[in-house]
């Protein structure tokens, strides 16, 4: 997880109807125009003007047409989101484990996505985002259409404005961001057992000699804090783990499953997706235990991976959903008619 932070400063919660206007209006250092509506209400941004060339913010692309491939051989597009999720999942395990993926510059904040190393965040928003594009778009694909889907999960309200500070650097703060944007469910509260959480979020501020973006830029020091202090109160709710076996038959493939701490600083310190096997829902995630390769692995069901550690407390559930689908599928479709009207067909 360290691509994102030194300790995990990561978090989910429930999000209640109306969302929260306070974060919805944090500081992304710019504004750009959304202008993609669709008939459902949802709004899906457009992808970012590029800001650092392609060989710094997208590595791996022979993995990426890898699995494009496989995908369109086996008609992957036809599946629910969530197995498309754990097919593309699937494909990533065994890649290496590493941290700081995300921090390719000084200054300038980009999308960023690398298929050759990954840390623990960056595997569940890989593997989400090559399923959501497969149903969002028709291809050919190429690696802008993949980090415009990492955009629209990772960044405030989906815009990357080149700021650091339209990261979301905490996982609740994703949650509930793209829940209240209609493209996830936080699910945790309405699981038996749920209970709610609360913490003081101060680790990037405190440890912002940690964070390279913020040691270049320290005015950003401040209105982190601030963000730290709004996520800080957003409503937490976490299934301790002494009550996680018997939830596990309502987790579903794809559900990203974020692992709750006993720090009282933080909220989780690891995540990762659920994976159904044998009727378990397994922990499939990014490791950097020496000890399991430092690299994606499918693991032990989450109740067993729970118990193997006294610093897990419990598990957030978060619940992908696919973006309503591009403009340019009717566009696909009256090209191909075009082309039958000319050859006479």
């Amino acid at each position: 997880m360290k691509g994102r932070t030194v300790m995990m400063v990561l978090g989910s919660l429930w999000l209640a109807a109306g969302g929260n206007a306070d974060l919805a209006s944090l500081p992304m250092g710019g504004t750009r125009k959304v202008y993609v509506a669709t008939a459902s209400g949802r709004t899906v941004t457009p992808p970012s003007a590029p800001r650092l060339p392609m060989g710094t913010v997208f590595k791996g692309e022979a993995k990426f047409q890898a699995i494009i491939a496989k995908a369109e051989r086996e008609n992957w597009r036809s599946l629910p989101l969530a197995q498309r999720t754990i097919r593309v999942a699937r494909e990533m395990v065994g890649t290496r484990y590493l941290n700081f993926t995300l921090e390719v510059d000084d200054k300038i904040e980009s999308p960023v996505v690398n298929l050759t190393a990954m840390d623990c965040w960056t595997y569940y928003e890989n593997a989400l985002a090559i399923a959501r594009m497969l149903r969002y778009q028709p291809g050919p694909y190429q690696p802008q259409d993949m980090l415009h889907m990492v955009e629209i999960e990772r960044y405030r309200n989906g815009i990357c404005t080149g700021s650091y500070l339209s990261r979301m650097h905490q996982l609740e703060e994703v949650f509930h961001d793209n829940q209240r944007r209609g493209f996830a469910s936080n699910i945790t509260a309405r699981l038996p057992g749920a209970v709610r959480l609360r913490r003081d979020i101060r680790e990037m501020t405190v440890q912002w000699k940690a964070y390279r973006y913020l040691r270049a830029n320290p005015s950003l020091i401040g209105p982190m804090g601030r963000i730290e202090e709004q996520v800080s109160r957003l409503p937490v709710f976490h299934i301790p783990k002494a009550k996680v076996r018997a939830v596990e038959a309502y987790l579903q493939d794809g559900d990203i499953c974020a692992i709750t701490t006993t720090d009282q600083h933080a909220y989780t310190s690891h995540v990762g997706m659920i994976v159904r096997i044998n009727g378990r829902a397994y922990f499939t995630h990014a490791t950097s235990d020496r000890d399991k390769g430092r690299m994606v692995i499918i693991d032990r069901p989450i109740t067993d991976y729970l118990n193997g550690s006294g610093t897990h407390a419990g598990i957030i559930i978060c619940r992908p959903s696919d973006l309503p689908p591009s403009p340019l599928w009717q566009q696909n479709v009256a090209d191909r008619d075009g082309k039958k009207k000319r050859s006479g067909s």
